[in-house]
């Protein structure tokens, strides 16, 4: 079981999907992560790539995000987040897609959709994150950040349009955040 760390729903519990598939963000991890964008969480909408048990949605619309969009292409990942989503009462204040990351993209991407800030927990294998992010940038909302969590001390690969804003790793846990640069021709 995990918990949530701060905001309506603190100390309230939720579950992780079971399983080697998904490896949930830890407490610590997640409280340090929510430290660094706090300033960005009120009202934003956020979109949760890999989302796995939905504890960085979660956390985040306890702390006031006004709505999460969580994807993943695991069935099981999906009835966990759903689950915690209706413990937690959060589920009118969020929405779930079950299908593999370039779909999503492609389905939000023609729905119009913008996003403040965008989760990805891709598995620590994938460092190659050129198309994926590349792909991210036209739902980015003005000033949106990219929150990755990464294995520490990989070499993660993203699009060129983006640069670092910040970046932290604890233990085997990388975090880096990204926004686009001004000059991408996008903006």
């Amino acid at each position: 079981m995990l918990r949530i760390i701060a905001g309506t729903a603190r100390g309230r519990r939720f579950e992780a999907p079971e399983g080697k598939d998904t490896r949930p963000t830890l407490d610590r991890v997640r409280e340090n992560l929510f430290n660094m964008i706090q300033g960005r969480l009120m009202d934003a909408r956020l979109l949760d790539l890999f989302a796995g048990s939905g504890a960085l949605s979660l956390e985040a619309l306890s702390r006031g995000a006004a709505f999460a969009v969580l994807a993943d292409r695991d069935e099981t990942a999906i009835r966990t987040e759903k689950k915690n989503l209706e413990i937690l009462g959060f589920q009118d204040r969020a929405r779930q897609i079950r299908s593999p990351w370039e779909r999503t993209l492609r389905t939000l991407k023609g729905e119009g959709e913008k996003f403040d800030l965008i989760f990805l927990d891709p598995p620590y294998a994938m460092t190659d994150l050129r198309e994926l992010t590349e792909k991210l940038i036209p739902l980015m909302a003005e000033d949106a950040w990219v929150v990755l969590e990464h294995q520490a001390g990989a070499e993660i690969q993203v699009s060129e349009r983006l640069g670092i804003v910040k970046e932290r790793a604890w233990g085997y846990c990388g975090v880096k955040i990204y926004e686009q640069l001004r000059d991408s021709g996008i903006l």
